[in-house]
């Protein structure tokens, strides 16, 4: 599976996350309105605790809720009836359910919702990203669910960050264009064969580990010029399929090409901060791809490399490269 990025949402995550909030709030319901299967903290009117409650069905939400937190359930549907008074929510949280796509309110279901931030459905089984969004998304997970084609998504100019990743995604087509405000997608493990069309400009993060990538388009970071990192490990990228200069891009700060197939390591900005290209089948050490040429301002910023588990040795490192790599730490070769 791709790695686990840091969030600070991780809480959410966990089999059980009930022990978060204070045992005293378990048992006290506050107002009529909220059903014996949840808790609504008096301290927090405003949020509706039902996870981890083995709830097959979901529960009556009343209309001043704006947090809700139904994951670690076994919720099978989410009926345009159920939602009819939940028009207020700004977080829902439904991931650990068994919600299917053919159960899931084509009409009503989340549209309504005109203030909603972040919808979490990863470890369900969905087999595509839910109709209907509303405009006002932030942040949308549906990882680890059963996705194979992410058709167009309109009208999210607000999503910022999409979690695609461990689906069993082979083509996007040109569904990112509209996201006008997307910063950070991760489509890592998934059946990707090339990098998905249309990237929005406002990309800062790129996840593609554990895919099926065997080349680069051309001017593949010609519009998306405030991407920071990219992570391209376990792909099948060969020297054939990367365009010359693609990552000689200033802006670029982490470049992860580990567990692919290139002989030779790509040309790369002086601005390059950390280089990861461990286990593919270099066969010489080129200092070229980080200096072309080397004096008092002309050096690379490079911190990190990882060359290991490849087809050279320290012996290959040119006695020159202190000059061009004064700032790398750590060179593993």
């Amino acid at each position: 599976t791709a790695l686990h990025h840091l969030d600070p949402f991780a809480w959410l995550y966990g089999p059980r996350s009930q022990g978060y909030y204070l045992g005293s709030l378990q048992a006290d319901n506050t107002g009529g309105d909220c059903p014996p299967e949840c808790d609504c903290p008096p301290t927090f009117p405003v949020a509706m605790y039902c996870d981890g409650r083995g709830l097959k069905v979901m529960p009556t939400i009343p209309s001043r809720m704006k947090y809700l937190y139904l994951q670690n359930n076994a919720i099978t549907a989410v009926p345009d009836s159920s939602l009819v008074n939940a028009t207020n929510l700004v977080w829902l949280m439904m991931h650990y359910n068994q919600l299917t796509s053919d159960k899931i309110g084509e009409k009503v279901a989340f549209l309504k919702m005109q203030g909603l931030e972040r919808l979490y459905l990863q470890h369900n089984n969905l087999t595509r990203i839910p109709r209907n969004l509303p405009r006002s998304l932030r942040d949308l997970r549906v990882s680890h669910n059963s996705i194979e084609k992410v058709m167009f998504i309109h009208g999210m100019d607000n999503l910022t960050i999409l979690y695609l990743h461990d689906n069993a995604v082979t083509d996007m087509g040109t569904s990112l264009k509209g996201l006008k405000s997307l910063m950070l997608l991760d489509v890592s493990g998934n059946k990707l064969k090339k990098v998905p069309q249309a990237l929005p400009e406002r990309l800062h993060q790129l996840y593609l580990e554990f895919n099926s990538i065997d080349s680069l388009p051309d001017d593949f970071l010609g519009r998306v010029t405030q991407l920071q990192y990219i992570r391209m490990a376990h792909n099948e990228l060969t020297d054939k399929g990367i365009p010359p200069n693609t990552f000689n891009v200033t802006g670029l700060v982490e470049l992860d090409l580990s567990y692919n197939k290139l002989e030779r390591i790509p040309p790369v900005s002086t601005t390059l901060q950390h280089l990861y290209l461990q286990a593919n089948q270099i066969k010489e050490f080129t200092l070229g791809s980080f200096c072309s040429i080397v004096d008092v301002t002309n050096f690379s910023r490079l911190q990190t490399l990882r060359l290991d588990g490849n087809e050279i040795s320290s012996q290959d490192v040119p006695t020159d490269s202190a000059l061009c790599l004064r700032l790398a730490s750590t060179i593993e070769v």
